[in-house]
């Protein structure tokens, strides 16, 4: 017998009482009860159910006169096994059967046993409450025990596939063998010993134990095998540290056997369990305190409990026995520890009185709308209602009450008690007491996404814990930032952690796969979060910019001044050699060239955008035509020098005009068919910078583009061709050797330009152009007026007209 379950038979007992001190509720009815022991056994089961059907003994508690037996219901069994047992045989007999404990899944089946009923919540509630639980600690990697029998591996078979849906693993599956004795010491030591390392070296943290008490004791027992394995390795004491959090089911309660007195309860410090939920009973706990060995003839359980309970034991008990101390009669259940007898009502009890209070409430509504139930006259006595067990059916089906503690009490449909579970925390005490603190419940009835609750602050966790709550994974969790990876050959729970790749992220642990950000958006270093990305052009405000813009502005200073100096000495013979208009125009056209290097700095509009390349591609190919012009003005001077050539004629302001208005008109057409067809538009680069947005000119036509930029170097080519051609021609006013080597670095600029553009992204591109813009314009500018502007200015005594007419041999 198990101490701390003798409050099951006393709950009963104080049912009957109570109910039969109601005088209103079955009035000249007086209920009775008997107790069996089905010793776990499957044969003494179904004898000990016949033998209630058909062998009763009389045990009826203060009560004096005779009676007549009439069985109405059987409350049992504990155990899975023991209620499919009884079924079995009850179901035949239709006989209400209600079960407080486990059930086998068979017995679910209301339409094969319609009058056996749960004074429990369905288990599949039970169910959903365990992975709702370790889903709401993060518990991916978990232990799983159960009893050895049909009821724990239909726990096995129902619960793992829920634990997969969810993303849980089962890192163990340990089974309690249920056919061994006590006394088969060397099977006991076997399942101990191999079970031992399965606890000890799983990284599962958390562990849900299914079953029986039994499993109880078994776990308490590898528990201090693994401690003394600890102790033995470590070579230190016995309290070696071993935590973990232990999460049981309703049907186990934290009762140890006789053998297991001075165990230490605190191994089981912090246990999470789903418990069937129980209210406080007037006058139950003085009903308790009552209970002596000094009861009244009928109880055969009280002896045993004493005996086991306190350890002494008990005068005219018979047979022998090792103690010799007697038991005095004065011993009180509230003094033994929790783990072998409780004041407070358990679940189980709770259950019990409700069972008994349901038949009695059935009966008492057959007596009271039913004249057929009525008492009949038999030569002046009264006798019994003549009511069989299988009409209480159709009222237990629809039955609804308060009990005394004021909870109801009723059926749905499958026969079910109406319920919630309780989730409690066991709390342990250095004098080997404990207390259940309720932390939690699980309620069907509860509006969505209350059905289960529970509160962390009021958690008490085991005292070896290095963390809590603790982790319960197969490996380390992957940060935000990272995202598992699948070992090969393990269970989904068990993976690596890979970083995410550029440009994506994960916000969340344990994630299977990074996640890209938005497109206005960018990872942060940690890759967990996404930031805005900033906009990025090349800006007024930018060093850069700035240092371009100064550049492009003192440029064309220089350039202003150059034409100033050449305006002001326009009637010198330097300024009038090789056309005074040309250099006009390509001064100009110069300057222009510095100052549309600004339309480059600062953030595109539709405007610039359409501005910008046309306005460069123009401005630069009438400078170049220019120097085309120049150069051409030059040859054709020294080959119609000759009487009677057929180009003379052409030589003079009408030649340079036309080359400079032909060179450019052309590529004003190409820039007309660009702006109608495909024009230049603003435009965001999401994807070519990390972190940032470049805010662009889009071309809209690469062709056309590379159009402008190909036709100004044919221009350059050109030039750079004809006046390589001329740089021998004997003339000191020559400019054919300073534009051979201004279309030089004119070409050797714009070559290197093409590559290093492409290869540039964001405002570096734009800052290529610039400079390519600016160190162009500046080699055409020096390389050919910084000549004469020295003659003007440094060499006044060159700028005669004698200079100009001499020449070299």
């Amino acid at each position: 017998m198990v101490p701390k379950f003798y409050q099951h038979i006393l709950a009963l007992a104080f049912a009957v009482h109570e109910i039969n001190e109601i005088p209103n509720l079955l009035p000249n009815v007086t209920l009775g009860f008997h107790i069996y022991d089905s010793y776990h056994n499957a044969k003494m089961t179904y004898r000990t159910t016949l033998d209630l059907l058909f062998k009763l003994h009389h045990f009826l508690p203060n009560y004096k006169c005779g009676t007549h037996i009439h069985l109405m219901g059987v409350i049992g069994g504990l155990s899975s096994d023991t209620s499919s047992q009884m079924a079995d045989v009850l179901s035949l007999y239709k006989i209400p059967q209600f079960s407080y404990g486990s059930f086998q899944p068979v017995v679910n089946d209301h339409t094969v046993f319609p009058l056996f009923y749960r004074m429990v919540p369905n288990e599949a509630l039970q169910y959903q409450g365990i992975v709702q639980l370790l889903l709401h600690f993060k518990w991916k990697w978990v232990g799983l025990m159960s009893i050895d029998n049909d009821g724990g591996e239909h726990f096995l078979q129902t619960i793992e596939p829920m634990l997969s849906k969810n993303g849980i693993c089962s890192a163990f599956t340990n089974k309690v063998p249920i056919n061994i004795r006590i006394l088969e010491m060397s099977n006991m030591n076997k399942y101990i010993v191999d079970s031992i390392p399965i606890f000890r070296d799983s990284k599962a943290n958390a562990v849900v134990i299914y079953g029986e008490t039994a499993n109880i004791r078994w776990l308490a027992a590898i528990i201090l095998g693994i401690k003394e394995s600890l102790a033995a390795d470590l070579q230190y004491n016995v309290n070696a540290s071993f935590g973990k959090v232990w999460i049981t089911t309703a049907q186990i309660d934290f009762a140890f056997s006789i053998l297991q007195r001075n165990w230490d309860i605190q191994i089981f410090h912090g246990a999470i369990s789903f418990t069937i939920p129980s209210n406080e009973l007037p006058d139950f706990q003085t009903f308790l305190q009552s209970v002596s060995l000094k009861q009244p003839k009928g109880d055969g359980f009280v002896k045993d409990l004493w005996e086991q309970a306190f350890n002494c034991f008990a005068p005219n008990s018979g047979g022998s026995t090792d103690i010799h101390e007697a038991c005095t009669g004065e011993e009180r259940l509230q003094n033994l520890p929790g783990q072998f007898f409780q004041l407070s009502m358990t679940g189980h009890s709770y259950s019990i009185y409700n069972a008994v209070h349901a038949v009695a409430h059935a009966l008492h509504i057959m007596y009271s709308t039913s004249s057929s139930y009525k008492k009949k006259k038999n030569k002046g006595k009264a006798n019994v209602w003549q009511v069989e067990p299988w009409q209480l059916h159709s009222l237990l089906r629809n039955i609804s009450f308060n009990n005394t503690a004021g909870d109801e009490v009723l059926f749905n449909e499958h026969g079910e008690f109406v319920a919630r579970f309780d989730i409690t925390n066991m709390v342990t005490f250095p004098n080997n007491s404990y207390v259940r603190v309720r932390v939690g419940r699980l309620d069907p009835q509860a509006p969505p996404g209350k059905v289960f609750t529970i509160n962390e602050e009021r958690l008490e966790w085991h005292r070896d814990l290095l963390q809590v709550p603790p982790f319960s994974l197969c490996n380390e969790r992957c940060y935000p930032g990272y995202s598992r990876k699948k070992k090969e050959g393990k269970k989904f729970c068990c993976y690596d952690c890979s970083p995410c790749p550029e440009e994506m992220i994960s916000n969340q642990e344990d994630l299977d796969y990074c996640t890209r950000c938005q497109e206005d958006q960018f990872p942060n270093h940690r890759k967990d979060e996404c930031i805005p990305k900033i906009q990025s052009f090349l800006s007024f405000e930018d060093p850069l910019g700035i240092t371009l813009a100064f550049l492009s502005l003192l440029f064309s200073l220089i350039t202003a001044l150059v034409l100033a100096v050449f305006i002001k000495h326009r009637n010198t013979p330097i300024v009038k050699a090789n056309n005074q208009t040309l250099t006009y125009a390509l001064l100009i056209s110069l300057l222009l060239c510095f100052l549309c290097s600004l339309l480059f700095i600062g953030q595109p509009n539709k405007v610039i955008c359409l501005l910008r390349q046309t306005a460069f591609g123009i401005i630069f190919s009438i400078a170049i035509s220019s120097v085309l012009a120049k150069t051409i003005t030059v040859v054709a001077a020294f080959m119609t020098s000759k009487p009677g050539n057929i180009f003379q004629k052409w030589v003079g302001k009408r030649l340079a005009h036309s080359i400079v208005l032909c060179c450019s008109l052309v590529q004003v057409g190409i820039c007309a068919i660009w702006l109608g067809s495909l024009p230049p538009f603003p435009d965001f680069d999401m994807h070519s910078m990390s972190g940032e947005i470049i805010v662009k000119c889009n071309e809209g036509s690469a062709t056309m583009f590379y159009c402008v930029l190909g036709y100004m170097g044919f221009l350059a080519t050109v030039s750079f061709t004809v006046a390589f051609l001329a740089r021998r021609l004997p003339d000191s006013f020559n400019e054919a050797k300073f534009i051979t080597f201004s279309m030089l670095v004119f070409c050797s600029v714009w070559v290197t330009f093409v590559p290093t553009y492409l290869s540039t992204k964001g405002k570096y591109m734009v800052a290529v152009e610039i400079f390519s813009i600016l160190s162009s314009s500046a080699g055409l500018l020096g390389c050919i007026f910084s000549p004469k502007f020295y003659i003007i200015v440094a060499r006044p005594d060159m700028n005669k007209r004698e200079q100009l007419i001499r020449r070299k041999y």
